[in-house]
């Protein structure tokens, strides 16, 4: 009698291999900080080989920027349902996108380990971050720009570029520092909105 062979599992979807790989990196982020997460423990983590992840993901700086993408990727996408569900409104479109984005800011744990280590908590993610910042105040002001494109604005070009940098940084710090509840401040927010963009 001949021996069954080992079933072989089947492969992991390279797109959910990369989800599975950056949450196993957020959880160890979180609860004990950037320097512990090694591509080893990743690999172990998921049930994969560390060639695999190497394969995957590339280096570890390659790892940080993959994590930080995918959370701006889940940010931007409430802005831009805040302004399809709006696309009469701009001001009504900014104040819950705003919302939104300061509302899943408050309840992410990823999100904390990132602020704590602008405050010299995680001194070797500091400059990962600090790396990839501009990419996304770049990446956010894109979408906004081109969810603008759908209302009345009576501003040039430049003044309503300004006005977008404006806006998205004004969020982005209260993302990092919050001073009150996020609907509060994105009443704040969508006022000054208003009196800048007319």
């Amino acid at each position: 009698m001949s021996a069954q062979p080992a079933a072989v599992p089947p492969p992991v979807p390279v797109g959910a291999l990369r989800d599975r790989l950056c949450d196993a990196a957020a959880a160890v982020i979180t609860s004990e900080g950037w320097a512990r997460v090694t591509m080893a423990r990743l690999a172990d983590e998921v049930g994969v080989s560390r060639q695999t992840v190497y394969n995957e993901i590339g280096t570890k700086n390659d790892l940080a920027e993959a994590v930080v993408l995918r959370e701006l990727d889940r940010f931007l996408a409430g802005v831009i349902r805040s302004f399809d569900e709006n696309p009469t409104d701009l001001v009504q479109a900014i104040r819950d996108s705003a919302r939104r984005v300061l509302k899943y800011a408050q309840k992410n744990p990823l999100l904390h380990a990132v602020v704590s280590a602008t405050h010299g908590a995680d001194t070797e993610l500091l400059p990962l971050l600090t790396t990839h910042a501009e990419s996304l105040l770049v990446a956010a002001k894109m979408v906004v720009g081109e969810r603008l494109a759908g209302y009345q604005i009576d501003l040039p070009a430049d003044r309503l570029d300004a006005s977008i940098d404006m806006v998205v940084r004004l969020v982005l710090s209260h993302v990092m520092q919050p001073s009150a509840d996020p609907a509060t401040t994105a009443d704040d927010i969508a006022w000054v909105a208003e009196r800048v963009l007319g």
